[in-house]
């Protein structure tokens, strides 16, 4: 690889891993609203009939979820149980100020399992919105929760929620870098891999069954796919030079890759079934950090071919290439929302580097956040929020941005996280 190619790719993976902790054991990331809505909804919960004490309570979850949102406020009002018996009492929530109310009841099933029914009402048009019933064993029940927030969000803001799915992030800890997987919430950790030596750029598959990254324990890059439900991995690009930025196809059975078999960084199409690997992109520039359109019909990427890196947009049936990003002499990174209406990416700022989304409809570019070292955009499953790494305080922490900029959370714990991905919609 060629200095020029050496350089190039530093600029995207290279900054953090110098960064070292000593991290305890795992607990729970802490969920902290950095920013909101002005008038916030006012919800009632009552508690769900007929939890038992040893499991959780999926209205105690949705109400976390909820309440870190940035667009509601709850409360349990003493002595409403209103579960599937008896009437809601619109009169005294109106009078408290609430907007609406959330109620409902496990019911436990012969084998062993509950069935999980809620139900949502407008207090003040005295109506019920939503109300839906699951069925679950109790390891199940917190993922239920957050599925009820997601209804819940839907009925009020009417937009999907982002409560759900898993994310994916790199964590070094005493020397050992982690890839983890967890709830959106930062519930239910797992490692999937560890190694002494980097891992980075983690990827979902389209169903959200598999991880694919870039491992250095060979000395080089080189990328992987991990298998979750089998434990099973797999080399897909080891190849001469450097093997990174794996994004997904839309059918989940190849990946674009950045490689340097030739001496400088372009983009290949590999098979996980193996074959050579396809050219898709072809200059006399580094090309790297490829994303797919959902429909399959572009390929993004960031190359210098125009003197400093930007984001560029490749028809796949024609080869037609158009530059995307325009007003900074550093875009790189891009995200695509499942929806194909935005694009995310970072750019340099007056020397920050910051997460900014483009509006792929009207061509408009909006700078979202406003911490100096952010990186690694990655879209929740509703399009309308964005999870990315920064930097707090010398501390590396991921965070969510709307596409707006108006909601914000930080999502920490007792260490440096970086290269978030959040996975598909399941």
């Amino acid at each position: 690889m060629n200095r020029r190619n050496i350089l190039f790719s530093a600029l995207y993976a290279v900054q953090w891993l110098a960064i070292g902790l000593a991290v305890p054991a795992w607990a729970a990331m802490n969920i902290e609203i950095v920013g909101g809505t002005a008038h916030r909804i006012q919800v009632a919960v009552g508690p769900f009939l007929r939890v038992p004490l040893e499991v959780t309570d999926p209205s105690q979850v949705m109400q976390a979820d909820l309440a870190k949102s940035g667009y509601f406020n709850l409360a349990r009002p003493a002595g409403l149980e209103v579960g599937d018996e008896q009437a809601v009492p619109y009169g005294r929530l109106r009078a408290e100020g609430f907007d609406a109310v959330v109620v409902g009841a496990l019911n436990p099933r012969p084998d062993g399992s509950f069935e999980v029914r809620f139900r949502l009402f407008d207090s003040v048009r005295v109506r019920q919105l939503a109300g839906l019933s699951f069925v679950a064993h109790a390891s199940g029940l917190r993922g239920i929760g957050h599925r009820i927030a997601d209804e819940v969000h839907k009925a009020l803001i009417s937009e999907p929620g982002a409560y759900g799915g898993r994310l994916a992030y790199v964590v070094k800890r005493n020397g050992r870098y982690a890839l983890e997987v967890s709830d959106a919430d930062g519930f239910n950790p797992v490692t999937v891999t560890e190694s002494l030596e980097p891992l980075i750029s983690p990827a979902w598959s389209p169903d959200g069954q598999s991880l694919a990254y870039v491992s250095f324990e060979d000395k080089k890059p080189v990328v992987y796919v991990q298998h979750l439900a089998q434990g099973k991995r797999q080399a897909v690009a080891r190849f001469k030079g450097s093997n990174s930025a794996p994004a997904w196809s839309p059918d989940g059975r190849k990946l674009a890759v950045a490689l340097s078999r030739d001496g400088i960084s372009q983009i290949y199409l590999v098979d996980l079934e193996g074959g050579a690997p396809q050219r898709l992109v072809r200059s006399q520039s580094i090309d790297t950090e490829p994303a797919f359109s959902a429909d399959g019909r572009h390929l993004y990427f960031t190359s210098d071919r125009g003197g400093s890196p930007q984001i560029y947009r490749q028809e796949l049936e024609s080869g037609r290439v158009e530059r995307m990003t325009f007003g900074s002499d550093y875009c790189v990174s891009s995200a695509l929302s499942a929806d194909g209406r935005w694009m995310a990416f970072v750019q340099r700022v007056d020397g920050r580097f910051r997460v900014s989304v483009l509006d792929l409809q009207n061509r408009q570019t909006q700078v979202l956040t406003d911490t100096d070292h952010d990186e690694s955009p990655s879209f929740a499953p509703n399009g309308r929020t964005l999870l990315y790494a920064t930097l707090i305080q010398g501390r590396g922490v991921l965070a969510t941005v709307s596409v707006n900029g108006t909601i914000r959370q930080r999502l920490t714990q007792n260490g440096n996280l970086r290269e978030p991905a959040w996975s598909p919609a399941m």
